[in-house]
């Protein structure tokens, strides 16, 4: 698994929406070894970035408070404070 999928637990603020739905497709492109989508691609990786997204959206709702801040930000959340990054 790749370690680069971004920890949402314990964001202040709380993850967004998008924020979710980008953790599951990064998550979906490494599982399943799409590095783009194509007509052949695109309804299987969507199905399962919306079911991913959904079933993330619960454990997240489901946890108790993270004690601690998650020790890194998304990585919508660093270009929009300016930071460069290469994901």
């Amino acid at each position: 698994m790749s370690s680069n999928i971004t920890l949402l637990r314990g964001l202040e603020p709380a993850p967004t929406e998008q924020e979710i739905y980008a953790a599951a497709l990064q998550y979906v492109r490494t599982v399943g070894g799409v590095s783009g989508l194509s007509s052949t691609t695109k309804v299987a990786v969507d199905k399962a970035v919306t079911a991913i997204a959904a079933a993330t959206t619960q454990l997240l709702a489901d946890l108790p408070d993270r004690p601690v801040a998650a020790p890194t930000e998304p990585p919508s959340r660093r270009v929009a404070a300016g930071e460069t990054t290469i994901d």
